[in-house]
């Protein structure tokens, strides 16, 4: 099933969009620290699908919010992402060497400035949203502040992350797999759907509850397609290396269902998306694409 060409030009635009805001709100390679502002770019530039500017953008619309304002908030939510993938793939945890189809930052660098790397993103994020107006109020703003937070740390992103080490070779119940995918994948992705939702008009508590959810079968969706990806695609198609989960002996939707029934599931999850924002009706129309997208992609 192919998007329909008036996504597809959205998605590039936003995709566009956000590359540029990227180079502009990430150091120069030539301010010192050279080295580590050169592999902040070289980690942060140039790849990589853009799902979660795209989820902003596409709940900022529902809202009328400001592009402009989109594109501040976008960035620090990709660049939580993109620190995330640099540390993932260093030889302490998942010990990859190829990420957006290029060597990994400790492969182009060195382990070191990968570390730093990581840290500098994660930092540069907060700081995106900390120095702009991002949202009316002070107090809007620390909120926004608060969910990304939360959506990084041990209750988010990181948390499910531990939870994926210490699950490596270990056969995990569907619920217990459920559950570390909410945090590992699924945190920045909701965190990327109620910012974008929280930059326009304000929106009744029941609304903002039925985007979460939203954002939370769309979190477990992609990491459902993920692992179909993972054991069907190759690694030129992937962009890194593909099988790693089998080679590793990780818990996957694939291992715990098999292959068929893990496309169910997916397809299961986007049915349930797609109904989640049904009263919504044509305001959500890029964030029903997106959910198409993230069902049906193959990279």
């Amino acid at each position: 099933m192919s998007a329909r060409p008036d996504f597809v030009h959205w998605m590039t635009s936003i995709q566009q969009r956000t590359e540029s805001a990227l180079e502009t709100l990430l150091p120069p390679a030539s301010r010192p620290p050279d080295r580590l502002h050169e592999a902040m770019r070289y980690a942060a530039l140039g790849g990589g699908k853009r799902v979660r500017p795209l989820l902003v953008h596409g709940a900022g619309h529902l809202v009328d919010a400001d592009p402009p304002r989109l594109d501040r908030i976008a960035c620090a939510v990709e660049l939580i992402h993109v620190y995330s993938l640099v540390h993932d793939d260093m030889p302490c945890m998942d010990d990859d060497v190829l990420r957006r189809g290029k060597p990994t930052v400790h492969v182009e660098y060195d382990e070191a400035t990968a570390l730093l790397v990581g840290d500098a993103l994660q930092t540069r994020a907060f700081e995106l949203l900390a120095d702009a107006p991002v949202a009316d109020v002070p107090a809007d703003q620390l909120a926004m502040l608060a969910l990304l937070a939360r959506a990084s740390g041990s209750q988010g992103m990181a948390g499910g992350q531990a939870i994926d080490l210490a699950a490596v070779g270990k056969q995990l119940s569907r619920a217990e797999l459920e559950f570390m995918h909410i945090h590992k994948t699924g945190a920045l992705i909701r965190a990327a759907v109620l910012l974008g939702a929280r930059a326009g008009h304000p929106l009744p508590a029941d609304e903002l509850e039925r985007l979460d959810h939203y954002g939370k079968q769309i979190g477990l969706l992609f990491q459902v397609v993920d692992d179909i990806l993972d054991a069907e695609a190759d690694t030129a198609t992937l962009g890194k290396t593909a099988g790693k989960d089998a080679e590793q002996d990780k818990p996957t939707y694939v291992s715990l269902l098999g292959i068929g029934d893990a496309k169910r599931h997916a397809e299961e999850l986007l049915a349930d998306a797609c109904a989640t924002l049904a009263p919504f009706g044509a305001r959500a129309i890029h964030l029903r694409a997106l959910a198409e997208y993230i069902a049906r992609r193959s990279f």
